[in-house]
């Protein structure tokens, strides 16, 4: 597989090597724990929905067993649990931000991004429904997964958790933070911007749609000294300023029209990447219980997104770093 061929994991080794007995008396390690990186990765590339899915795909075809570095046998399904467990939602977070500053620094069409500086970005946030029914006791609250909520998504009531995400001018994700379907989304963004500005990023611009329009989250963007272009709801009896966009129909806006273009182009690129991840990575299909587990999802979505980007760099063909089904 190209993706695994190009891509490095060895910087990554004290993060997945973290618990495991390294010397001495013991029993010593069998399974490569960047071997089982790949394998979650590949998880992702082919959509496998559970993790005996993926035993099961590991164990019957050898051209997928040799891409992740295994040999004759292949991990348990509780080795990965384990794994997960070990390396925890921080550490899968680290490796998300490692590789993430490898594709940033590998951007020739974006610069400013080797540095951390993003002129322009945009905030929007999907859903993450929970596999599992309600509690007959509790309508609010999964019953196979009780940490689940139930809120208000795109589509109407839905049980599971949310993920809120950061997206550049060219469909480059820059980070996501994750709760329960019943927070508002409103609250996310603040955790979201201290997460993402305390990895050496620098963002100068914000848009996003008119359910972002609070001020909470005008005041958190103006304390970090980010601009906004955040489209402002149509209330009876109120008239909006004149130089701030305002909704117009379902989709539309209104208002200067240099914030109309910023607006659409990064709004664009923000349902872009939505529907890429989605379509070929699986990301609104949950199938870990709990909301770090959650967040460990959305982490290993993200982390093959930057690593195609890598690769594609690597490989002198960057016109294909967001094309995920080339390396699929």
């Amino acid at each position: 597989m190209i993706l695994f061929e190009n891509l490095d994991l060895s910087p990554l080794r004290s993060i997945l090597w973290k618990g495991l007995h390294r010397e001495g008396p013991g029993r010593p390690v069998k399974y490569d724990p960047e071997c089982d990186l790949r394998a979650l990765l590949l998880r992702q590339l082919e959509q496998i929905p559970y993790m005996k899915d993926l035993v099961k795909r590991l164990n019957r075809n050898h051209f997928l067993r040799r891409a992740c570095g295994y040999g004759c046998a292949v991990p348990t399904e509780a080795h990965f649990s384990q794994m997960k467990k070990r390396i925890g939602v921080e550490g899968f977070r680290a490796i998300e931000a490692w590789l993430r500053r490898q594709a940033l620094k590998l951007r020739e069409s974006q610069p400013f991004s080797a540095v951390g500086l993003v002129q322009a970005a945009c905030i929007d946030g999907t859903d993450l429904p929970a596999w599992s029914s309600r509690d007959s006791h509790d309508s609010s609250r999964g019953l196979g997964d009780p940490d689940a909520r139930v809120g208000r998504g795109k589509k109407g009531f839905f049980l599971g958790y949310q993920s809120l995400f950061l997206v550049d001018a060219e469909g480059f994700p820059l980070g996501h933070e994750e709760a329960s379907a019943n927070v508002n989304e409103k609250k996310l963004v603040e955790p979201l911007l201290d997460r993402l500005l305390g990895e050496d990023l620098e963002v100068e611009l914000v848009a996003g749609d008119s359910q972002f329009e609070s001020k909470h989250v005008f005041d958190a963007l103006e304390a970090r000294k980010i601009g906004n272009v955040i489209a402002w709801r149509r209330l009876k009896g109120r008239k909006n300023p004149s130089d701030v966009l305002t909704v117009k129909g379902r989709i539309d806006v209104e208002g200067p029209e240099h914030l109309r273009v910023i607006y659409k182009g990064l709004r664009a690129m923000v349902e872009s990447l939505n529907g890429r991840v989605k379509a070929r990575l699986a990301y609104s299909r949950l199938t870990w219980q709990g909301p770090q587990n959650a967040s460990i999802h959305v982490c290993l979505v993200l982390s093959v997104v930057y690593a195609v980007a890598i690769v594609a760099s690597l490989t002198g063909r960057p016109e294909l770093r967001y094309s995920i089904a080339h390396f699929a």
